[in-house]
């Protein structure tokens, strides 16, 4: 008979003996524990000390208080230490708790916490972590895609769940971009599946270049995208979404020396602004949303419900003047009053060094009831 796993340990620090036999009396039948009473030696034990899975740490322990630990783990080489779940121990002092999430955090409790929860909380941290472990061992094979470099639709899932809990346990915010080209069809039985991969990979560039070291950038249905934004609101990503369709409208990608018409359309859906369940919910919104886009005519970007959400912003006045050129005069139409109030500043320098005498009152008067 083989012998049993050994308990995940703990280490528990606070500078008081009574919250620590507290805190490990409510532990002690599921985990095994060390005790610390101060920051320097819990340091140390969590540098020597290979066992422990967690921490439960005072923010105001003495010698090295908790922001100083935390700071040392978050920063540590050791990618143990560096993802180790860090569970803090607060008080009422807010500002205090705001600068312990900002140097990582993993969660909070405080003294008066129940056994039940703090049990709770403990296991969430430690499956996260495991989850963590676990797709690290398996990276080339179950994270990143080999064709592609970037990651695969499950580790998407699970960046979509630690990020929508982290956004539940500290009233944050975390958004999803699901996008794609809105003729991929098209694209494909023209050109061929060889060309739809490029295009895709040149996609994959622009936007590994465009989104921050703590987004995920993978793989959601066939040539569609997702970017998993944490801390990042729902006005954010319009912006980053709107700039990025723009980017791509302007691109001048050529097949067979033709220029292709290329255009995207991005569905975004954030929490808790949208109130979902779960974080597959919060994906399938921003899918769903991805859908409205396209069926609404494609390049644009849709981030909540209604007609209002799925008008497109004015192009740039470049934009608009390449568009002219090439002769869709016909995407320009829509917003000729908010390019022309763009417009009314230059026209008004033009008058005034070019005696062109031109009506801007008249013109400002159309543009303002236009608008």
């Amino acid at each position: 008979m083989s012998a049993p796993e050994p308990l995940p340990r703990i280490l528990v620090a606070d500078e008081s003996r009574m919250v620590r036999a507290m805190l490990i009396r409510h532990i002690r039948e599921f985990y095994d524990f060390r005790e610390e009473a101060n920051g320097e030696s819990a340091w140390q034990v969590l540098v020597l000390d290979h066992s422990i899975k967690l921490a439960i740490c005072s923010l105001s322990l003495p010698v090295l208080d908790g922001d100083g630990l935390l700071t040392r783990v978050r920063s540590s080489r050791l990618s143990r230490l560096a993802q180790m779940p860090m569970l803090m121990i607060t008080g009422d002092d807010e500002k205090a708790v705001e600068r312990a999430k900002s140097h990582g955090a993993s969660d909070f409790i405080d003294r008066g916490t129940g056994e039940a929860e703090l049990l709770a909380r403990v296991d969430t941290l430690l499956k996260l972590a495991r989850a963590r472990e676990q797709l690290k061992e398996n990276l080339e094979q179950q994270v990143q895609n080999p064709e592609t470099g970037i990651f695969t639709r499950k580790y998407i899932e699970l960046q979509a769940l630690q990020a929508m809990s982290h956004t539940m346990r500290h009233n944050g915010e975390a958004s999803v971009m699901v996008m794609g080209f809105d003729n991929a069809g098209a694209l494909r039985d023209e050109h061929g599946m060889d060309a739809l991969k490029q295009l895709q990979q040149r996609f994959i560039a622009v936007l590994s270049g465009k989104i921050r070291k703590e987004d995920s950038l993978g793989h959601h249905l066939g040539s569609q995208l997702a970017v998993i934004s944490p801390g990042t609101s729902r006005a954010a990503c319009e912006t980053f979404g709107n700039r990025l369709r723009e980017a791509v409208s302007v691109a001048n990608i050529t097949v067979h020396g033709r220029r292709l018409a290329l255009s995207v359309s991005i569905g975004i859906s954030s929490s808790p602004a949208d109130e979902v369940a779960s974080a597959s919910a919060l994906i399938e919104l921003a899918d769903a949303r991805l859908k409205a886009a396209q069926q609404a005519g494609g390049n644009r970007v849709v981030s909540g419900e209604g007609a209002a959400a799925l008008t497109p912003p004015a192009p740039s006045l470049e934009r608009a003047l390449t568009l002219l050129r090439e002769g869709h005069e016909s995407a320009v139409e829509p917003h000729l009053a908010e390019l022309g109030g763009r417009l009314l500043p230059l026209l008004g320098l033009m008058d005034r060094k070019l005696a062109l005498h031109l009506p801007l009152a008249e013109i400002a008067r159309k543009v303002k009831r236009e608008k």
